[in-house]
């Protein structure tokens, strides 16, 4: 089986190994593919491992020899799956594999906004603290979570997780989501995304992108927030309307947003959050803790070999 990785580097730029997945076959990794290379540096190949490299329908016509194609992420929106399971290709993904260091990611940015530790420590490396006349400084609101509502958009993996964590710190929990209310954890309520809105100090965003959830967050929506209510959003960037959350920002209708995802990425030097007050923006690093690629590297291996040896498992077009 020849095995072609389109763009390794994102999971693996040096700090992992490929030699469980080179002893399934013949092995080629390249760091990053651009769309012009995908069919010259795939025709041969048996197997196909992406993660941001897009394969549509045109894509996969190109390569004859495709039986299979791994997506090194949970989402695979960057696959044509419709199309390739016309073409008997199977498409995997890999499940559940970053959900802890998600969640991580998502109570790191609502603590920043609640606490401003990286605000106090630029300031200190600067010299305030040395030349304050009192023991200690506060020039920023500092909230406890205790108490405070968080509104939970999908309680998938990541979102249940998120509420645990949320609980711990002795906050309310609301949630909008499709299972039943007899269904969730004792400690989670579940209401309408309309519902989350009007009551949540804090609205954290884990459902999934599709028709129905594609700038759920937006001028409108906004608008029924609480006034200076906090938004996360470590799901997908076009869940919000990155405008009208800049816009926000500007008028304190929102208090501040934490992201670690954006529409468009790398996002252009003129995105209006790039210079909104109070937006704070990771570069898509939630997933990509160590222990969580090491997991990913695993299970991408274990969906190759499961499908050469004819059991296939995560298969997302079946």
């Amino acid at each position: 089986m020849k095995i072609v990785v389109l763009d390794g580097y994102g999971m693996n730029p040096g700090d992992l190994s490929w030699d469980a997945m080179n002893a399934l076959g013949e092995l080629t990794v390249y760091d990053r593919t651009a769309p012009a290379d995908v069919a010259e540096r795939a025709k041969e190949a048996d197997i196909v491992l992406t993660n941001k490299v897009v394969l549509d329908k045109s894509k996969i016509q190109a390569l004859p020899k495709l039986k299979y194609i791994g997506v090194l992420a949970t989402g695979y929106n960057v696959v044509d799956t419709a199309f390739a399971r016309e073409r008997g290709i199977a498409v995997t993904n890999i499940p559940a594999y970053s959900t802890e260091s998600v969640v991580q990611m998502t109570f790191a940015h609502i603590l920043n906004v609640m606490n401003r530790v990286g605000h106090y420590a630029e300031q200190n490396s600067h010299g305030r603290w040395s030349s304050n006349p009192d023991f200690c400084y506060w020039d920023t609101p500092l909230p406890e979570l205790a108490g405070k509502t968080i509104g939970i958009v999908g309680l998938g993996n990541i979102g249940h997780r998120v509420a645990c964590v949320a609980r711990a710190f002795g906050m309310d929990v609301f949630a909008c989501t499709s299972k039943n209310a007899s269904e969730l954890p004792e400690g989670i309520q579940k209401t309408t995304l309309e519902g989350l809105l009007g009551i949540s100090d804090i609205l954290t965003l884990h459902c999934p992108l599709t028709d129905s959830t594609r700038e759920i967050i937006n001028k409108e929506s906004l608008a029924k927030m609480k006034q200076g209510a906090i938004l996360i959003n470590t799901g997908r960037g076009p869940l919000v309307n990155e405008q009208d959350v800049a816009e926000a920002l500007h008028s304190g209708q929102l208090g501040a947003y934490g992201a670690d995802v954006m529409c468009q990425e790398p996002p252009e030097a003129d995105n209006p959050l790039l210079s909104a007050p109070n937006a704070f923006l990771t570069p898509h690093v939630a997933w990509a803790t160590y222990e969580a690629r090491v997991r990913l590297m695993d299970i991408a291996t274990a969906n190759v070999k499961a499908f050469i040896e004819g059991k296939p498992v995560n298969v997302v077009n079946s």
